[in-house]
C-alpha cells in the first residue's frame, strides 16, 4: 500500500514541484495551503507523514505542528517543517514543538523525499547520477544533524 504524505505550504508552485517529487517517488499526495486546511486533513486523511511550512496564512506551522501534537490520531505523525525561517531560534522552536526534521528552504525535493522516506523506515531512493556533488552530505546524515542539533 502506498504511503501517504500531506504537503502543507502556501507557495503553489513549490508545492507543485513537491508534489510531483513525491508522487514519482510513489507517494499518495494530499496538500493544503493554510493551517486550518492542514489540521482538517490531517485528521480526515489520515498521512503516514507531513510536510509542514511555518509561515502559513490562517494559522502557523508552529501552531499546527502543536496541535497535531496534542490529539492522539495525529500525535505519532511524522513532521517535517519547511520553511523559509532560518534562524536558530526558529529551528529550536519547531523542534521544540515536536517536528521530526526541520530544513530550510530551498531545499531539493529529492533531500525532502529521502528524509520522509528514512522517517517511515523505507529506504531512500538510489541518487540519479549527477544530482549529488562530491562531500555533499547524505539526506540522512542532514536529517540526523538537525535532530542532534
Amino acid at each position: 500500500m502506498r504511503k501517504k504524505v500531506l504537503i502543507v505550504d502556501d507557495n503553489g508552485e513549490y508545492l507543485a514541484l513537491l508534489r510531483l517529487s513525491f508522487k514519482a517517488a510513489g507517494f499518495s499526495i494530499a496538500t493544503a495551503t493554510n493551517g486550518i486546511d492542514a489540521l482538517k486533513k490531517a485528521r480526515s486523511v489520515s498521512p503516514d507523514a507531513i510536510l509542514l511550512d511555518l509561515v502559513l496564512p490562517e494559522l502557523d506551522g508552529f501552531a499546527v505542528c502543536e496541535t497535531l501534537r496534542r490529539d492522539s490520531t495525529t500525535s505519532s505523525i511524522p513532521i517535517v517543517i519547511l520553511t523559509g525561517l532560518a534562524s536558530e531560534f526558529s529551528r529550536l522552536a519547531g523542534l521544540e514543538c515536536g517536528a521530526s526534521a526541520y530544513f530550510t528552504k530551498p531545499v531539493g525535493p529529492q533531500s525532502l523525499v529521502s528524509a520522509v522516506q528514512d522517517l517511515l523506515g523505507k529506504p531512500p531512493s538510489l541518487p540519479r547520477p549527477g544530482k549529488h556533488t562530491k562531500g555533499e552530505s547524505s539526506p540522512a546524515r542532514r536529517l540526523e544533524a538537525s535532530n542532534l542539533a
